[in-house]
C-alpha cells in the first residue's frame, strides 16, 4: 500500500514529493452500485484520495440508536474497504459537525431539539439558532463522546498503517463558522463559566493578569474577583478594547481546547494518522493560532476553504484578482504556520445553479491556487447523489453542479479536473517547489484577528483591521501589479533574522507586540531594510505603551490629516491617488530625508533614514487601495530605495499576475489573466548568471498559461 507523509512544505507519496489530489465523495449520497465507477472516474482525472463526511444525523437517528452497514447509505466500512482496494487515500470527516447542506448542519435532530441548553449564545444571552452549539458545553461533549465511541473505532480499523485507506481524519468542520456567521463568538454561560472562580473565562483572566488589580487597571473597572468579570462588546475606549480583545483571545483558546479534546479521543481509539481541519475561509486562518500551538504541526494539518461563488451574495462569480489576493494570503499563512498549503474545500461546483460555475472558471481557479503554492487539494464536491430521507436541506437531490452529477452523468466541468490533474502529473516536481520572491510583506497574526477589538476606536487610532485591509488591498496588490513577486514573512518567527534578504514591507496599526518590535530593530540593525506604513506603533498587543521601534528610528511624531482632494507625491511619482487614510510627520527623526508630501496642506507624509549597521527605514503615511498605475510605480520606487533588486519577473501588462516556482534548476512561470477580455504580454525572467529569458504570452479571458524552462544555476533554498 502507498504511504502518505508530509513536511512543512510538501506531501510525499511513497517518500516522493507529490500533490495530494482529493475529491469530496459522499458514500451516503452516491448509490453504492456506482461507487466504484465514480471512484475510477476520479482516478482518471488525477485523483489519489477522496474525502467523505460521516454524518452523525444519519448514523444515530434516535438517541442511543446507532446504525452502520444496515443499509447501503450507511455502509461506511464498505466504502473505506473499496477505496483501499483501489489504492486511494481517504480523508474521513466524522464531525461532530459536517454542514454539507445537511439538516441541523449534520447534527442529529434529537440533539438540537431536545437540549436547548447546548446552544451557543450571544453576549445578551440569546441563542443564535437551533444548530449552533456551544462546543465545550459538558453535555455536548458527553453526547459527542458517545458518537465518537461508535464511529471512531470503525474508522480506526481502516488506518493506512493497517493497510486501510484512511490517511487523514478531520476534527469537526469549519470551526467557529456556526458561531461567527450567525451571531458572533459564543457566550454560553455554562461553557464559559461566567460567575464561577473555576470557570474557563475567570481562569483565563487569572492566568493572564495574576490578580484582579492589574485587570481593573487595564479595564478601568472595580471588579472584586475574576468571577465577577463579564465580557463587553462594541468598544468605545481603550479600556473597552482590552476587554473585547481578551475575550477574542479567550474564545480562540476554547477552540484549541475543543480541538485537543476531539483529537485526544481519536488517538485513544487507535486513529494514528494525520489529523486535519479546514478553516472556513482565508480570513479565518489566523483564528487557529492557538489550535495549531496545542496540536502541533507534526501530526496536525490546518487547511483552508477557497470558494469564489456559491450564490448571488458572493462578491464575484469567477476567480477575480481580488479572489487571487485572498487565496495568496491564505496559502502564505498556511505556509508560515509550517504546513504544505492545502485547500481542503476547493470548488468543483456550486450549491446554486445560478450564478453558474463553468469549467473555464474552475481551470483559472485551480491554476491560480497552484501558482501561489497549493500542495494539497480537496475538490468540493466531485460527485453528488440523493439525500438520505430526512437529512438534506436542498431537497431530495444533492447535486452541487458537480463534475459527475447526482445521477452519474459526466459533465463538461470534469474536463477541467482532467486538465489540471494531467498538469500536476506532468509537473510532479512542482510538489516540492517554492515561489521566488523579491519583496516580503510582514505578517502580523494579530491584524486579521482584530476586527472586533479596537476597530476605529478614536482614542486608540489606526486599528488592526484597517492595517489588515491595507496589507491585502494596498501592499500586496500594488506589489503584484508593480511586477514584483511578494511573499509573506512571519514577523513572530525568529527566521526573520536569519533567512530574510529582500526588502520588508511592514503594514502596521498603532499596536505591535514588543517581541515583533524588537525583531524589527534587530533586523534593521543587521542591515535589513523596511517600509513602515502607514503609522508607527506606540502600543503593544495589549494596548499598553510600547515604543521600542519608534524610539529606535528616532521618535517621529505622526498625526492623521484630513484633506478633501489630496495631492500626493512620493519620490518622483506625482499625483498618487489617495483612497484611504493619510498621516503627516510633525517631527521627523534626525538624519531622515523627506521623500513624500501632500501639497495642499504642505505636509510631509514620508521619509527615509539610513540606520547604523547599513539598514534603511522608510516611513510612508499612506493607507491606499490599489487602483492606479501610480500605486504600482510608487511601490517600485519604494522597493528600489530599500535596496531591492530588479524584479525577478517583469511583465509589461500591469493587469496580469505572475508567479515563478522553482526547484533545483527547474522553473515554471505562471501568467494569470483573471479578467473578461483577452490580454497580451511580454514577460522577462531573470534566470541567473546575468541571463534573462523573454517570453510572449497571448491569453484569453479567465485564462492561466505556463512556461517551463531551465535556470542558468540551481535555485537556492
Amino acid at each position: 500500500m502507498k504511504t502518505l507523509t508530509w513536511d512543512h512544505s510538501t506531501y510525499y507519496i511513497d517518500r516522493k514529493p507529490a500533490f495530494l489530489v482529493s475529491g469530496e465523495f459522499h458514500y451516503f449520497r452516491v448509490p453504492k452500485a456506482d461507487w466504484e465507477r465514480r471512484l475510477i472516474l476520479f482516478k482518471k482525472a488525477g485523483g489519489n484520495c477522496v474525502a467523505t463526511y460521516v454524518p452523525w444525523i444519519l448514523h444515530e437517528p434516535k438517541e442511543g440508536d446507532f446504525h452502520f452497514g444496515d443499509i447501503p447509505e450507511r455502509d461506511l466500512e464498505g466504502f473505506l474497504s473499496l477505496c483501499a482496494s483501489l489504492d486511494m487515500f481517504v480523508i474521513a470527516r466524522p464531525g461532530p459537525y459536517q454542514y454539507s447542506e445537511l439538516r441541523y448542519d449534520g447534527l442529529p435532530p434529537w440533539l438540537c431539539d431536545n437540549y436547548p441548553e447546548l446552544r451557543a449564545r450571544n453576549i445578551a444571552g440569546e441563542p443564535f439558532r437551533i444548530s449552533s452549539i456551544s462546543y465545550l458545553h459538558p453535555l455536548f461533549l458527553e453526547k459527542t463522546k458517545r458518537w465518537f465511541d461508535a464511529v471512531c473505532p470503525r474508522i480506526a480499523k481502516h488506518m493506512r498503517s493497517k493497510d486501510g485507506a484512511v490517511a487523514m481524519v478531520q476534527i469537526d468542520n469549519e470551526l467557529m463558522g456556526i458561531h461567527e456567521w450567525f451571531g458572533g463568538w459564543d457566550y454560553n454561560p455554562e461553557t464559559m463559566g461566567f460567575g464561577r472562580e473555576d470557570g474557563r473565562y475567570p481562569q483565563f483572566l487569572k492566568k493572564r493578569y495574576g490578580t484582579i488589580a492589574p485587570l481593573n487597571a487595564a479595564y478601568n473597572t472595580s471588579f472584586a474577583a475574576f468571577a465577577d468579570v463579564r465580557p463587553t462588546t462594541g468598544p468605545k475606549t481603550a479600556s473597552d478594547a482590552r476587554r473585547v480583545k481578551d475575550y477574542d483571545e479567550f474564545y480562540f483558546t476554547t477552540i484549541a481546547e475543543y480541538s485537543s479534546t476531539l483529537a485526544g479521543w481519536m488517538r485513544g481509539y487507535g486513529i494514528d494518522c494525520t489529523i486535519c481541519h479546514n478553516s472556513g475561509n482565508p480570513n479565518m486562518n489566523a483564528y487557529f493560532r492557538e489550535t495549531v500551538a496545542a496540536l502541533g504541526n507534526k501530526e496536525f494539518i490546518l487547511g483552508s476553504d477557497h470558494y469564489y461563488n456559491l450564490n448571488l451574495e458572493w462578491a464575484q462569480n469567477n476567480p477575480t484578482p481580488q479572489y487571487a489576493a485572498n487565496m495568496f494570503m491564505s496559502l502564505e499563512m498556511l505556509r508560515s504556520m509550517g504546513f504544505p498549503p492545502s485547500v481542503l474545500e476547493l470548488p468543483a461546483g456550486s450549491l446554486s445553479d445560478w450564478p453558474p460555475i463553468t469549467g473555464k472558471d474552475l481551470s483559472a481557479c485551480y491554476m491560480t491556487n497552484c501558482a501561489f503554492g497549493m500542495k494539497g487539494i480537496n475538490y468540493y464536491i466531485f460527485t453528488g447523489g440523493k439525500n438520505p430521507a430526512g437529512t438534506g436541506v436542498t431537497g431530495e437531490i444533492y447535486d452541487y453542479g458537480a463534475p459527475v452529477s447526482a445521477n452519474g452523468e459526466v459533465r463538461p466541468s470534469y474536463k477541467a479536473l482532467q486538465r489540471f490533474g494531467s498538469f500536476l502529473k506532468r509537473n510532479a516536481w512542482m510538489a516540492g517547489s517554492r515561489r521566488v520572491s523579491d519583496v516580503n510583506i510582514g505578517l502580523q497574526w494579530q491584524l486579521p484577528r482584530g476586527k472586533y477589538s479596537f476597530n476605529r476606536v478614536k482614542e486608540i487610532g489606526y486599528s488592526d483591521s484597517e492595517a489588515w485591509e491595507f496589507t491585502i488591498k494596498g501592499a500586496l496588490l500594488s506589489s503584484q501589479y508593480a511586477s514584483l513577486s511578494p511573499n509573506f514573512a512571519d514577523l513572530s518567527s525568529d527566521e526573520l533574522l536569519t533567512t530574510l534578504t529582500t526588502p520588508l514591507i511592514v503594514p502596521s496599526s498603532v499596536s505591535m507586540s514588543a517581541d515583533i518590535q524588537k525583531r524589527l530593530v534587530s533586523f534593521v540593525s543587521q542591515g535589513g531594510s523596511i517600509l513602515l506604513a502607514p503609522v508607527v506603533p506606540y502600543l503593544d498587543e495589549k494596548l499598553n505603551a510600547c515604543t521600542i521601534l519608534r524610539d529606535y528610528i528616532g521618535s517621529p511624531v505622526i498625526e492623521p490629516i484630513t484633506v478633501q482632494s489630496p495631492i500626493v507625491t512620493v519620490g518622483g511619482v506625482n499625483t498618487v491617488f489617495m483612497n484611504g487614510g493619510l498621516f503627516k510627520c510633525v517631527k521627523r527623526p534626525d538624519h531622515a530625508e523627506p521623500i513624500a508630501s501632500e501639497e495642499t496642506t504642505k505636509s510631509e507624509i514620508g521619509w527615509s533614514r539610513e540606520m547604523q549597521g547599513g539598514g534603511t527605514v522608510i516611513w510612508l503615511g499612506m493607507h491606499w487601495k490599489n487602483a492606479t498605475k501610480e500605486h504600482a510605480a510608487m511601490m517600485r520606487y519604494l522597493v528600489r530605495e530599500l535596496g531591492g533588486r530588479k524584479p525577478v519577473v517583469w511583465c509589461d501588462n500591469q493587469n496580469l499576475l505572475t508567479s515563478l516556482r522553482v526547484k533545483d534548476n527547474k522553473a515554471m512561470l505562471f501568467v494569470m489573466n483573471l479578467f473578461s477580455a483577452p490580454a497580451q504580454a511580454t514577460v522577462t525572467v531573470d534566470i541567473g548568471n546575468g541571463k534573462h529569458k523573454r517570453m510572449r504570452f497571448s491569453l484569453g479571458s479567465m485564462e492561466v498559461k505556463t512556461r517551463k524552462f531551465t535556470l542558468a544555476i540551481k535555485a537556492g533554498k
